[in-house]
């Protein structure tokens, strides 16, 4: 029944394995620990990889992982039974050669391990067996309610009087039995009062209502501001024809030229250290002083105490409440709690080591490993290696509405401009209204900043149909456009829309199957919380369900925006990354070209920890 056992060490060591087909698991082992135990995921035991189910239990004091893999299809009931009993079994018999750290040695368990798995498929198939019994009426929560719960009292409730508790004792068995019995003078002296109320309304003569003035035909005047000029601001605000002698008009800030040569620069957020771990280890902590004099001095200074879920539990509770505060999902909140949970679980604490510090600092490890990004993100040499290939390097932003995908696509523009490659916006927006021309007057502004006179061509162009075309034909004629003119990098700007949409969303997938991006960017708010899951999740089941790939193109990375709105509470951060894995590769920080930043995953992780 089972493929696959195995135990190995933290650091990679197997000791000792099972296996009883010639099938390869080695992919999935790996898989295991590249995407769960590595980056701090483990708060469910359970994790699939192609048609395997692997269950895994971590040893924290002797720092050993046990694994046990099976076809997914099957459904083993003993397994974390099995899983306890053999981790037992192996601490026990190996003790003091794992105490040592000889992990050289031939450890012979097959005997014990075949003894184990005997009396768990014994012990499933006797449960199976059982039948299983109703709950009693003594076991259900009706049973504890009694008449004395259910009594209306004087003071708790004060519009209810209608009913009078009257205690008469039964005679037969000796309690007192309570009967509600309804006060039919107060019911009909209220009756008689609204009577008379409504009577004398009727005896009042009812008002005149007064002629209504004769109606007046209105004509809607135009405001005129006292600060607009009247109609003489008319003209400059007709952008419906392409002038080309605007783009001359712009007054470049030439401040901003330079400041985003090289690679972008990390993110700052300021925090100050505050002393909250301390209270949590106050408050987890807090009991009766213990006599015992020098002793229990020594005691509280040697380390010999194993952390349990119990003593965490406190610490944990708080510190959960504390990211749900900072804006991270609930969900994600109490992933991250119960991983921190399995990963202490049966760790000894050193000397001076408190629980609240403990687990205040490894749940900061895991922030730190969840944002730093897990493969390497260098968009300026990945265009430098497109065009030595004598191809434009293509950059695909999508997202909901209103998050900021225009702007921060100019932005992402101009760090491109002041690296020396030259850029074609791709308007694929063809839903909302003023999308194309917020991209033309973008462009006139980068444009106005790398004028073609400086740099002996024309950098920054846009290209666009207009509105109500096919987003994916615009995106592929555009790239050709591009290829044609020796153009480094294609922008391709798409339309907002919502994670449940589904016409939408496939118009989205079809963009991205047709064109084939270098990067597809996911732009998202930092201010949502929860909703950032649901849109991260839906946008890549969308993009990988509507595909007509056989290997779906999902979301490649993630642009935060907003960013300089939330102050403190940068949960969404970890919310988004936690969810598909990818890496945070913009952060937008206010309204210039240059707010454009790179995460810093230890300044992130100390904004929200404070």
């Amino acid at each position: 029944m089972l493929d696959l056992f195995s135990i190995f060490s933290k650091g990679g060591i197997v000791l000792w394995c099972f296996q009883s087909t010639s099938e390869i698991f080695s992919p999935s082992v790996n898989a295991l620990i590249r995407s769960v135990i590595l980056q701090e995921r483990s708060g469910n035991n359970t994790f699939n990889h192609n048609s395997l189910t692997l269950q895994y239990k971590l040893d924290n004091e002797f720092e050993l992982v046990f694994v046990v893999a099976y076809q997914r299809i099957l459904q083993l009931s003993y397994v974390d039974k099995f899983l306890n009993d053999v981790h037992l079994e192996f601490r026990d018999k190996y003790k003091n050669d794992l105490q040592t750290g000889r992990y050289n040695m031939d450890f012979e368990f097959k005997m014990c391990f075949d003894r184990v798995l005997k009396e768990c498929e014994h012990w499933a198939k006797s449960q199976a067996k059982i039948p299983k019994q109703m709950r009693s009426f003594e076991d259900s929560q009706k049973s504890k309610k009694t008449v004395a719960s259910m009594i209306e009292r004087k003071g708790e409730e004060k519009n209810k009087k209608s009913v009078k508790i009257v205690e008469t004792k039964n005679l037969t068995n000796g309690k007192l039995e309570e009967s509600p019995e309804p006060e039919d003078d107060v019911i009909l002296a209220n009756r008689a009062k609204l009577a008379q109320k409504l009577a004398t309304k009727n005896k009042k003569e009812p008002k005149k209502s007064p002629k209504s003035p004769k109606t007046v035909d209105r004509v809607k005047k135009p405001r005129v501001w006292e600060l607009g000029g009247g109609n003489r601001d008319l003209p400059s605000l007709d952008f419906s024809t392409d002038k080309d002698e605007a783009v001359n008009e712009i007054a470049p800030d030439t401040e901003l030229l330079g400041k985003m040569a090289g690679a972008i620069k990390d993110l700052e957020v300021e925090s100050d250290y505050s002393s909250s771990d301390e209270e949590v280890e106050q408050t987890s902590q807090a009991s009766p002083k213990k006599s015992g004099g020098m002793f229990s001095l020594f005691k509280g200074l040697v380390g010999s105490k194993a952390l349990s879920e119990e003593t965490m539990r406190p610490v944990l509770d708080k510190l959960r409440d504390h990211l749900i505060g900072k804006n991270v999902a609930a969900d994600i909140a109490n992933k991250l709690c119960d991983s921190v949970a399995t990963k202490l679980e049966g760790k000894v604490l050193g000397t001076f080591e408190s629980v609240a510090k403990t687990v205040r600092s490894t749940l900061t490890e895991s922030l730190v490993q969840i944002l730093s990004p897990k493969r390497r993100v260098d968009i300026l040499r990945d265009c430098m290696h497109a065009k030595q290939q004598g191809r434009p390097y293509v950059m695909t932003f999508c997202g909901v509405n209103g998050v900021g995908k225009s702007t921060n696509l100019a932005k992402v523009c101009f760090w491109l401009l002041e690296n020396d490659l030259s850029v074609l916006i791709a308007a694929c927006d063809t839903f909302r209204a003023g999308a194309v021309e917020q991209l033309r007057t973008h462009m006139r502004r980068l444009d106005a900043l790398h004028p073609p006179s400086v740099h002996g061509r024309r950098m920054v162009q846009l290209y666009e149909k207009g509105y109500g075309k096919d987003a994916a034909g615009i995106a592929m004629e555009a790239i050709r456009h591009a290829a044609d003119s020796k153009i480094d990098v294609v922008l391709v700007d798409t339309a907002g829309r919502m994670q449940d949409n589904e016409p939408l969303m496939r118009a989205l997938a079809k963009l991205i199957t047709v064109n084939s991006p270098d990067l597809v960017l996911f732009v998202g708010e930092a201010l949502v919380g929860n909703e950032a899951v649901d849109q991260l999740v839906k946008f890549n089941q969308a993009l990988a369900d509507h595909s007509a790939a056989s290997e779906p193109h999902v979301i490649d990375g993630i642009v935060l925006t907003k960013f300089d709105t939330i102050d403190d509470k940068v949960g969404a951060a970890i919310s988004m990354t936690y969810i598909t894995g990818q890496p945070i590769v913009f952060v937008g920080t206010g309204q210039t070209y240059t707010d454009l930043k790179a995460l810093n995953p230890e300044a992130v992780v100390r904004a929200l920890m404070k």
